[in-house]
């Protein structure tokens, strides 16, 4: 008997087989390639399974579309308990279609674990700090960047729905991928008044025509229909919410800044990767990746605050050196860049009292097809026409026409003949993937680097001596052998947690207080509880304490750091 298949089971067949067909993902993690959402779940899972004694792998929240965001932490518990270490936080693909972000934490994770005992620096950054990896934290965005048809720069915010032309109706007029190639191109048609007429040297670019001059095309925009039937086309897409907007710390309404939301944390993913990081204190740095422009930005991003001078040298201690990590990079304040409210880094730095860094990923300008001697492109428009020959160069010889669609006839149902056409979704912000490597690695080497300048706070008592009247002299030094500070300057002056403190037990103290000069005696002491005295240490220093202590037998010396860890000794009197 012949056995007869519907339609529906024959598709079904087709995804099973192109799914055996697939690589599995192993460690380690291969990037020459992106993954999609359900593959960076895989990645993570793998990556837990293989080292089952450092890492955690959790759902910290789920998304407006009810998928999980996962964060991956790696700690050797052999070497101390999560929250007793300085914490790192890494996280990516805030917007959805920043998908190398995700790559550089995938990639940061899988080189911790998998070089883990092989490589020095590796190795202490594990055993000294926590590491907390969100990979994906727009998992809606990166999910429908893959698997639906985009521009390079759609799918990126929340999908909030929201109704854009006020006519009632929620998302109904998204662009359309009209030729069914997986991508919103461009859509021209010839118009000899048009404003653009094709470059001279290389007609895939549309250039303006000059005052006078016949046109030969006007640009209509992303390809798409009128789906809604009110003469406007693409004009009320995917809902608008932009998740680097809606966190707390400064956030302002939309009439301030697009995107905000309605109100802070209003996006629940967000709100989620929130909580997360308030139950993890212990955070003392924090990556956030994004693409694109290559650049390293710190706090502020506005102006309404001047940071203290040591937390910009601290800054300083990894931004200076993460541009040598990743040449041609820029390292500035946010502000310098534009002012934004709302978003992680300001929430990060002046709410959870971390160090943040934002990491622009990919420069356009690596695209390149020239050689040494040729001079760079400037910003004039004639410039910048000579900017998108040597990228369309690029892409025919460097990666084989895989980055732009050349302009094809199609008979729209509104204009009729017009011509699609242009870069493709996975073009312009992202790098091909043969450039991935080098990019996240570079990149992840940034963040191993500051994971390495965490503070690491040693304790020695160099002097105890004995005074008269049954009275002993005991002097610490407290020496922060790395290039962050314990707390950041500014978390000291708003009180956002407990201070570091020194606390002396196991003996009456009278005094106590911070030797300004050990060899001249001069000491500021304490006037009240001079058994506890708090202070925060700068990257690279030391800060010495005195205490005038009575009776006798063991005295405990503790240094207590919501940050940078704890550590005690004892003398015995």
């Amino acid at each position: 008997m012949r056995k007869i298949f519907s339609l529906a089971a024959l598709f079904s067949l087709a995804v099973a087989v192109f799914a055996a067909n697939e690589p599995k993902i192993e460690v380690p993690l291969r990037f020459d390639r992106y993954y999609d959402y359900d593959e960076v779940v895989e990645a993570l899972e793998v990556l837990h399974e293989a080292y089952p004694d450092l890492t955690k792998l959790e759902s910290i929240g789920e998304s407006e579309e009810g998928l999980k965001i996962y964060a991956l932490t790696i700690n050797n518990n052999k070497t101390g308990a999560e929250h007793d270490k300085p914490g790192v936080w890494v996280d990516g693909n805030i917007h959805g279609n920043e998908v190398q972000a995700g790559e550089v934490c995938l990639y940061y994770a899988n080189m911790l674990l998998t070089k883990y005992g092989k490589n020095e620096q590796v190795t202490k950054a594990v055993d000294s700090n926590v590491h907390y990896i969100i990979p994906v934290v727009n998992v809606d965005g990166r999910n429908h960047f893959f698997k639906d048809a985009h521009t390079p720069s759609s799918s990126r915010s929340i999908r909030v729905p929201k109704d854009d032309d006020g006519d009632g109706l929620f998302d109904e007029d998204a662009p359309d991928d009209l030729d069914g190639d997986g991508s919103i191109c461009q859509m021209r048609i010839k118009d000899p008044n048009g404003d653009y007429k094709p470059d001279p040297e290389d007609p895939r670019i549309m250039v303006r025509v000059k005052p006078g001059e016949k046109g030969e095309y006007t640009i209509l925009g992303s390809e798409g229909i009128d789906n809604d039937g009110d003469g406007r086309f693409n004009e009320d897409a995917e809902g608008y919410l932009d998740p680097n907007r809606n966190f707390g710390y400064h956030w302002q309404p939309p009439y301030v800044q697009r995107g905000a939301g309605n109100f802070p944390f209003s996006g629940v993913g967000i709100k989620a990767v929130d909580a997360f990081a308030a139950k993890h204190p212990n955070i003392i740095v924090n990556f956030s990746f994004h693409n694109s422009g290559g650049m390293w930005l710190r706090v502020p991003a506005d102006n309404t605050t001047v940071l203290p001078p040591s937390d910009i040298a601290a800054y300083d201690v990894i931004g200076k050196e993460a541009i040598k990590i990743t040449p041609g990079y820029v390292y500035m304040s946010s502000f310098d860049l534009y002012p934004t409210f709302g978003d992680s880094d300001g929430q990060m730095f002046f709410v959870h009292g971390s160090y943040t860094f934002v990491g622009e990923l990919f420069m356009r300008e690596d695209e390149t097809y020239k050689a040494k001697s040729d001079k760079p492109a400037a910003g004039s428009d004639s410039d910048r026409n000579e900017r998108s020959r040597e990228q369309l160069k690029f892409n025919d010889n460097v990666v084989q026409g895989e980055l732009y669609k050349e302009w094809k006839p199609f008979n729209h149902p509104v204009y009729g003949e017009i011509e699609i056409g242009g870069w493709v979704k996975m073009s312009s912000r992202l790098p091909h993937p043969f450039m991935l490597p080098d990019l996240v690695h570079r990149n992840a080497s940034v963040v191993l680097l500051a994971a390495n300048e965490t503070p690491k706070v040693e304790m020695n008592v160099f002097e105890v001596k004995e005074l008269d009247n049954n009275l002993k002299r005991i002097r610490v030094r407290l020496t922060n052998k790395n290039g962050l500070s314990t707390m950041t300057a500014q978390a000291v002056h708003d009180k956002l947690y407990t201070v570091d403190h020194l606390k002396v037990s196991g003996a009456k103290v009278i005094a106590g207080g911070k030797i300004n000069d050990y060899r001249l005696n001069q000491v500021s002491y304490k006037e009240h509880k001079p058994e506890v005295q708090f202070f925060a240490i700068p990257g690279h220093s030391s800060t010495e304490y005195e205490f005038i202590v009575q009776g006798k037998g063991e005295v405990t010396l503790e240094y207590i750091s919501q940050k940078a860890g704890n550590t005690s000794t004892s003398v015995t009197l």
